[in-house]
C-alpha cells in the first residue's frame, strides 16, 4: 500500500514504518508524536487503523502551522503550492531565493511547503537568527502539483477531526499521555546532532533531560516506542540508554547508507528502536515469541 507523504523530510521514518508498526498495540486511544516532523509514523498508523486520535507536535512552529493547513485547509494549501510551482518556471534559482526571503519574513505555510519540496535533500537548515537558509536542489523543480495535491487530500482525510496539532516542548506533550495511549518518539538524532545543530529549529534535546522524561513515562507506566540511536557498519552513534529503564532494544536494517554510498563505500545503516516494558506487557507477548512472529531479516532483537 502506497502511503501519502506530502512533506518530504530528511530523517523521516517513512521507509521503515512497516517495521515499526508491528510493535504498536492493535488499537489505542491516541498516538502521540512529540517530535512529529513529517509525521511518517502517524500517517502509517492512521492508514493501518491503529489509533482513534493523533497528537502531532513539533517545536518547529511554522512546520506545525503547515500541518494545520494540510489537515484543515487542503484545497488552499494545494492551490498555493501549485501557484508557486508554476511561477518558478524559467527562473527557478532566483525564485527560490525570493520565496525563502518571503518565508523568513512572513512564516506563511505555503512558502515553507514550497521550500521543503525544493531544498537540498529535503533537509531543513536554519541560521543563528532562526531563519531558513538551506539552498535549493537545482536538479529538480519539486514535486508535481497534481501528485502533491493527491497526497495532501489523502492525509487530510486521514487526520481531519482526529488530530491535535501543537508546537510546544516535548515534555509538555508526554505529560498528557495516559495508559490508553502510545507515545512514539523520534527526537533529533542524538548520535549526530549537537544541541545547536543547524538542522533543527531550536536547541536540541539534552540527553540528561530526556532520560528524566523517559523515567517519568516508565514510572507512570505509559507505553512508548523510541527511535534513538544506531550504527553504520562498525560505527555506532549516540549514548546508550540506561539499562535501569528496562527497555527492549531492536535494530532495524534501514538499508544502504546514502552518505557512504556517495563516498564510494557500501555499508548498511541500522536504526535502533526501544520498547517500554509496559508496551511489551500490553502486547501480551514474550521477547522470544516476538522474535519468532516478526520473522524478518530486517529486524534484529537485542533486548536489555
Amino acid at each position: 500500500m502506497k502511503l501519502p507523504h506530502p512533506i518530504p523530510y530528511q530523517g523521516s521514518k517513512r521507509n521503515i514504518a512497516k517495521f515499526i508498526l508491528p510493535f504498536f498495540p492493535r488499537q489505542m486511544e491516541t498516538l502521540i508524536e512529540p517530535f512529529a516532523g513529517s509525521a511518517a509514523i502517524s500517517i502509517a498508523a492512521a492508514c493501518a487503523g491503529k489509533a482513534s486520535r493523533f497528537h502531532l507536535n513539533d517545536i518547529n512552529k511554522p512546520l506545525m502551522t503547515l500541518w494545520r493547513s494540510i489537515i484543515n485547509h487542503p484545497e488552499e494549501i494545494a492551490d498555493g503550492y501549485e501557484r508557486l510551482w508554476v511561477e518558478q518556471q524559467g527562473r527557478e534559482r532566483r525564485y527560490y531565493d525570493q520565496i525563502r526571503d518571503l518565508f523568513n519574513k512572513t512564516q506563511e505555510p505555503q512558502y515553507l511547503f514550497y521550500l521543503l519540496a525544493r531544498c537540498v535533500k529535503a533537509s531543513i537548515r536554519y541560521n543563528a537568527k532562526g531563519e531558513f537558509n538551506q539552498s535549493p536542489d537545482n536538479r529538480r523543480l519539486g514535486r508535481n502539483p497534481d501528485q502533491m495535491k493527491e497526497d495532501i487530500f489523502a492525509v487530510s482525510n486521514l487526520f481531519h477531526g482526529r488530530a491535535k496539532i501543537t508546537s510546544v516542548d516535548y515534555r509538555d506533550v508526554i505529560d498528557s499521555a495516559t495508559k490508553d495511549d502510545l507515545v512514539y518518539m523520534d527526537p533529533p538524532y542524538q548520535g549526530v546532532c549537537g544541541t545547536d545543530d543547524p538542522r533543527y529549529y531550536s536547541n536540541g534535546v539534552k540527553f540528561e533531560e530526556f532520560i528524566l522524561a523517559l523515567e517519568s513515562l516508565v514510572r507512570r507506566r505509559i507505553s512508548f516506542v523510541l527511535s534513538y540511536d544506531g550504527r553504520t557498519g562498525t560505527k555506532t552513534y549516540g549514548k546508550q540508554l540506561p539499562r535501569e529503564l528496562g527497555l527492549g532494544r531492536i535494530e532495524i536494517n534501514a538499508g544502504r547508507s546514502t552518505q557512504l554510498t556517495l563516498l564510494g563505500k557500501s555499508e548498511n545503516t541500522f536504526e535502533a528502536i526501544y520498547l517500554s516494558s509496559d508496551l511489551m506487557n500490553r502486547l501480551e507477548i514474550t521477547e522470544k515469541e516476538l522474535a519468532r512472529q516478526v520473522g524478518s531479516k530486517a529486524i534484529q532483537l537485542a533486548f536489555a
